[in-house]
């Protein structure tokens, strides 16, 4: 067990804080990484201010954070994809019961059993998993993605969330040269839409109220 520095919420109404959490040692299948950069998404200010109480009410204090980049520092005896050094990242997910159909089927996120990254109960410690706004933080080597050496860390934090949120559609409905995207909105999500259509050389429009963006 090891104490890692965090910064947490105490309420929905406090700001976030300095504090400590505790992680766990890694398993076997488990992977142990040194946060280096992680970004912020919207859904971590509407789980800190409990705007979900009705679905997912918030756990205080809570530690947010779900697009975590850092350096492995530790492995479990079973891991084969990850040694100490490499680059990693984590998104939205850290477990899944890994025997359900859906996660059979490679669908983790449909799990009925899946562990979120953060304010989510964690079977390994008994209480409730925490974020990215931290130094550390342990997770099973299926939820651990390569990191390539030439990116920029930080740019490459957000990929976790907004980057896959709108790649996975992309991929699905094939969107590829000669195909048309449009992007709805030109925020978080949707800047990052119009560039991953445009890398995959769609003719791309955006959709939007402001002449601005």
């Amino acid at each position: 067990m090891y104490k890692a520095k965090a910064y947490s919420a105490r309420s929905a109404t406090s700001p976030l804080a300095s504090t400590t959490v505790a992680r766990r040692d890694p398993n076997e299948r488990d992977v142990q990484i040194e946060i280096l950069f992680c970004g912020i998404c919207h859904s971590d200010l509407h789980q800190v201010r409990d705007e979900w109480k009705n679905v997912m009410p918030t756990v205080y204090p809570c530690v947010p954070g779900h697009e975590i980049v850092g350096r492995v520092s530790k492995v479990g005896s079973a891991v084969a994809k990850f040694k100490p050094g490499d680059l990693a990242a984590v998104g939205c997910m850290v477990d899944s019961d890994g025997t359900c159909p859906e996660c059979q089927a490679g669908l983790e996120q449909f799990c009925p059993n899946v562990t979120l990254t953060y304010n989510a109960p964690d079977k390994h410690l008994g209480s409730v998993t925490y974020g990215g706004y931290s130094e550390r933080v342990v997770v099973d080597e299926r939820f651990v993605l390569q990191v390539p050496s030439n990116l920029d860390l930080a740019g490459a934090a957000p990929l976790l969330c907004a980057g896959i949120t709108t790649y996975s559609p992309m991929r699905h409905w094939g969107v590829t040269k000669g195909k048309k995207a449009g992007v709805v909105g030109l925020g978080g999500l949707g800047h990052m839409g119009v560039k991953l259509a445009h890398a995959l050389g769609a003719h791309v429009v955006v959709f939007t109220t402001s002449t601005k963006k």
